[in-house]
């Protein structure tokens, strides 16, 4: 058994800096009053704005991975280099230097969330067809996973799959808060196929191209005016076996390892508004109160803590360990400081947040205090993360399962 020899971090980083900068231009330090003021939470765009920023991103995530820096820990058989996590974000550190396309939720979902949780669940067949697909973009994914009467209670799902007598599945039913649905290529589905088993024993994922006959995007308008998310309607969809992930009635297991992803993605939410709320406070062209004064500065160090309990995550995670606990808590983390914020902008700013006086830096915040309050319930609800918290530090006894 042969060890793998590293590169050299610092060289590393210098090679990753010089394709950079043959891609992208350094990003210019922000300056208060150009560009754009935007600190929506979720964006408003409409379906042809969606497409062409999702054409956008993935023109450079494709140049990416063909460069060889788009699938950096992942095996040379899906295009990746086999490097240790801590080369992944070093590379990111250097990326944020540049004016690349910001990705979307979409390609997180599709490159960190779904492609991993298919490698570990998927047939031979579909490591081949949609690993290294979805690593390059090529295909996007999506997850077609809540649903009105369920809530946050994932494995109260009442979309059905039904197995028909010449092995193909028909799925009916009705997902909602689906980010990305007109974007996407394929919807990671959790379907009911055995009501009379326990409701985490009768669950089965399916991987449901998102152009099959019988599904249905609807946009769900939001209060801001955009749609960033959809209800999807499944009425009559037939499917080939081919299509399910993982064994039939473990779809429990399955829809955990794409959550466990996610929980591992959401330490920075927020913390880029946050900075751009101690800005503002700088830039109000007034004296602050005390009050003011308190509330920004528990708004950095909260920021700080936000920042530091991201990096106890990526240390877990470098160190081969699962970060539940450490995932929960920079969650809880991230939707508190989001909270604040909007506490802060709504403090600074007053009843210029309520008109479009046209001034930089001003209504624009109504979009974030309209958004924010989503993050609580998206990723896992607060409450998720309390139970985990309780659970796996403090040691108190699981609720058992009906």
């Amino acid at each position: 058994m042969t060890t793998q020899t590293l590169p050299d971090l610092v060289h590393f980083t210098d090679e990753a800096r010089a394709w950079l900068s043959g891609v992208a231009a350094p990003r210019a330090e922000s300056v208060w009053g150009s560009g754009s003021d935007s600190v929506a939470v979720f964006e408003s765009w409409n379906a042809e704005e969606e497409r062409a920023h999702t054409d956008r991103i993935r023109e450079y995530e494709c140049a990416k991975f063909d460069a060889g820096w788009g699938a950096l820990n992942w095996p040379e058989t899906y295009g990746g280099r086999g490097l240790p996590l801590s080369y992944v974000l070093a590379f990111r550190r250097t990326e944020a230097d540049f004016d690349v396309p910001r990705r979307t939720e979409m390609f997180s979902v599709t490159q960190q969330l779904v492609a991993p949780t298919i490698e570990q669940w998927g047939t031979d067949e579909q490591r081949s067809r949609y690993v290294r697909a979805m690593l390059r973009t090529d295909i996007i994914a999506c997850q077609l996973f809540s649903e009105t009467e369920a809530g946050s209670d994932l494995a109260a799902v009442r979309t059905r799959a039904v197995r028909s007598a010449d092995g193909t599945w028909t799925l009916d039913g009705h997902k909602v808060w689906t980010s990305g649905a007109r974007v996407s290529d394929i919807g990671v589905a959790v379907c009911r196929t055995d009501t009379a088993a326990a409701k985490h024993a009768g669950l089965t994922v399916f991987l449901v191209p998102m152009t099959t006959p019988g599904v249905t995007i609807r946009p769900i308008r939001q209060m801001t005016g955009g749609s960033s998310f959809n209800e999807v309607f499944l009425d009559g969809v037939r499917l080939d076996d081919s299509y399910r992930l993982g064994p039939v009635g473990q779809g429990w297991p399955v829809a955990l390892t794409v959550l466990a992803a996610e929980r591992l993605d959401g330490g920075n939410l927020g913390l880029a508004n946050a900075d751009q709320a101690v800005a503002l406070a700088r830039h109000l062209g007034r004296e602050l109160t005390e009050i003011e004064r308190d509330r920004v500065a528990d708004l950095v160090i909260r920021s700080y803590l936000q920042r530091i309990g991201t990096m106890r995550v990526a240390g877990a995670v470098v160190a081969g360990q699962d970060p539940g606990p450490e995932a929960s808590i920079g969650k809880l983390l991230a939707t508190d400081t989001m909270a604040r914020t909007s506490e802060v902008a709504r403090l600074l700013l007053e009843r210029d947040l309520t008109v479009d006086s046209g001034r930089w830096g001003t209504f624009a915040w109504a979009e974030h205090i309209l958004g924010a309050p989503g993050y609580r319930i998206a990723g896992g609800t607060d409450e998720i993360q309390h139970n985990i918290i309780a659970e796996r530090v403090l040691g108190l006894p699981r609720e058992p399962r009906p």
